[in-house]
């Protein structure tokens, strides 16, 4: 018995010994194999192009994500080693904008020229303000590149060209493929900020950096507007609302406040900017019969957001509605006093209506 217990230890060390061998060669293979894909993505993409290739850094893009996109370009083999070398070479954030790079160039060249900030040059800039509408945005389009404000509304209107932005960003952009009656899907995300056009831009990747730099402003409160029971689409509905009623940060987030109370008493939100939407013209003085207006848009009529944004709000405007403030007031009302830009609350509409006018007697008077 003792011999066969030897025997078969013997056995079982074998055994042992080849599973580990194995293990080992496995492991060696695996670490020159590794060692080899590292070495191969170091290497030029391709060292016999010629042909330069545009790259759209967006803002706010982390490093892993850039090199998500040179991969996805063909511009460098590997995403994953282009993040290890930044990391182990101890580069900074890189500048956001458009580069031209060769597929010629091996990594560490990739890296140095986004390093030193692209190569192509800005011709125009195109200034997109706060609160300003789609339409809007299409007459500066218009003025600063060779593009007509037609072709940038028939691509707020290109559904295949919407669908590609969805795939790409779909926290940001499904709420708003969700509602219909919209008039432009993306009004509303189209961040407000000062773009740069140089020859060639398509007006395709200058819309999608437009899209991106909303996606890296509302990226921090996605998990919050799923906690909240919100969506994208309601809460920057709320933010271009507040982007045109209010100006200091305060009274934006105490705005954000009273819409908040009016839904949460199935009031209509009442604010002009939406009529004004819906009638497509700006106007001083709204009348009864504007009001009245038939339109999804027209929040007078209608109760609850409405379709969507009426303008591209800024980040201080979203913060508000993510940072409403003194809702325990339950403040139903405000209205500005248009000579010192006071904004007063309201609990009730005899409130109100004796606020407002003494608001009105008050600058009657001073004229």
């Amino acid at each position: 018995m003792a011999e066969d217990r030897i025997a078969e230890k013997k056995i079982v060390d074998r055994i042992v010994y080849w599973i580990a061998g194995i293990l080992v060669v496995l492991i060696i293979l695996v670490i020159l194999v590794g060692m080899q894909y590292f070495h191969s993505s170091l290497q030029p993409y391709d060292k016999n192009a010629t042909k330069p290739v545009e790259v759209s850094i967006p803002v706010g893009a982390s490093n892993k994500e850039i090199g998500a996109i040179l991969q996805k370009d063909k511009v460098i083999k590997s995403g994953t080693v282009f993040s290890y070398y930044v990391k182990t070479h101890n580069y900074a954030s890189f500048q956001a904008g458009y580069y031209s790079l060769k597929p010629s160039l091996s990594l560490a060249q990739v890296t140095k020229k986004l390093s030193d900030g692209g190569e192509m040059s800005s011709k125009y800039h195109i200034l997109v303000r706060e609160g300003t509408t789609i339409d809007q945005i299409g007459d500066q389009i218009a003025k600063a590149t060779p593009y007509s404000k037609k072709e940038f509304l028939a691509l707020m209107k290109n559904q295949a060209y919407i669908q590609t932005l969805v795939k790409k960003y779909p926290q940001l952009l499904t709420s708003s493929m969700a509602n219909k009656d919209v008039r432009y899907h993306l009004e509303g995300y189209l961040f407000p900020a000062t773009y740069n056009y140089y020859e060639g831009l398509t007006l395709k990747t200058l819309v999608n950096s437009m899209v991106a730099k909303t996606n890296t402003v509302m990226k921090p409160y996605y998990s919050q507007i799923k906690a909240q029971n919100l969506t994208v689409q309601k809460v920057l509905t709320l933010a271009s609302l507040v982007e045109r009623e209010g100006v200091t940060s305060a009274d934006r987030k105490k705005i954000a406040g009273v819409f908040f109370n009016r839904i949460d008493t199935k009031m209509p939100l009442q604010s002009d900017i939406s009529v004004m939407y819906a009638l497509n013209t700006h106007k001083k003085h709204l009348y009864n019969k504007d009001t009245a207006v038939k339109s999804p848009y027209n929040l007078y009529k209608n109760k609850g957001y409405g379709p969507g944004p009426f303008n591209s709000p800024s980040a201080s405007s979203i913060y508000a509605v993510m940072h409403p403030a003194d809702r325990e007031q339950n403040y139903l009302y405000f209205v500005a006093n248009l000579k010192t830009g006071k904004v007063y609350y309201s609990q009730t509409f005899e409130q109100h209506t004796t606020t407002n006018s003494g608001i009105q007697t008050k600058n009657k008077d001073t004229n």
